[in-house]
């Protein structure tokens, strides 16, 4: 966890183990982007083919298939670790704004949230996975509850040889669409290279530009 002095705006974030190592270079740009005052909140998933997912669909990559609990992780932010927050006085929920933000899946998992939660002000989708099975037919029949949502993604991405990870480009596009529409204040970046490459500055670089939305 980082915590500035007096912080503003609370960021929370779905980790593995090798987004821990980067935390810091992470906190480093988002400062060096915004002078809001912020409390950086990560919390460690560890099977993200299932504990981001919002619906079981079947393997893309590998063998293992797609699961089913985004919402026992929401449920987890919602009623465990948000209390834990307040009762630290780390958040003030009256005073602070909350932002959401991930990389790949749990990117796609901040996305969805943004539809299930009216707690967080704000997703940094960052080169999120909206090539899951159906995640464009829900999209189209949802409407966002948080104000702002940020898109970005690599622009090799969608050069994949996975054919069902391929569409990364053209259903990130239709997403940007569907929010633009739906009255979300969004914004889709590219960034250069593949989807492995400096994911905690691009990740850093949503959150910077979700906070100094905020006025």
């Amino acid at each position: 966890m980082y915590k500035a002095d007096q912080p503003e705006m609370l960021l929370v974030q779905p980790v593995d183990s090798h987004d821990l190592e980067l935390l810091d270079d992470e906190v480093a740009v988002i400062e060096s982007q915004t002078v809001k005052h912020f409390v950086m909140v990560a919390f460690e998933v560890k099977e993200w083919q299932s504990e981001l997912t919002p619906w079981a669909a079947p393997a893309v990559f590998g063998k293992i298939p797609l699961g089913d609990g985004a919402e026992n992780t929401l449920s987890y932010l919602n009623n465990v670790l948000m209390g834990e927050l307040q009762n630290s006085q780390i958040y003030n929920a009256d005073t602070m704004k909350c932002l959401i933000g991930g990389y790949s899946l749990a990117g796609l998992f901040a996305l969805w949230v943004c539809y299930q939660s009216m707690m967080f002000h704000g997703a940094a989708a960052v080169s999120p996975s909206v090539w899951y099975p159906d995640w464009l037919s829900y999209a189209e029949s949802h409407q966002p509850m948080a104000p702002s949502v940020y898109l970005s993604l690599g622009d090799k991405e969608e050069r994949a040889k996975n054919p069902v990870m391929s569409r990364v480009g053209e259903c990130i596009r239709r997403q940007n669409e569907l929010l633009v529409k739906q009255g979300v204040n969004t914004i889709l970046e590219w960034n250069q290279g593949n989807h492995f490459q400096h994911s905690d500055e691009r990740t850093a670089k949503g959150f910077a530009w979700l906070m100094n939305q905020i006025q």
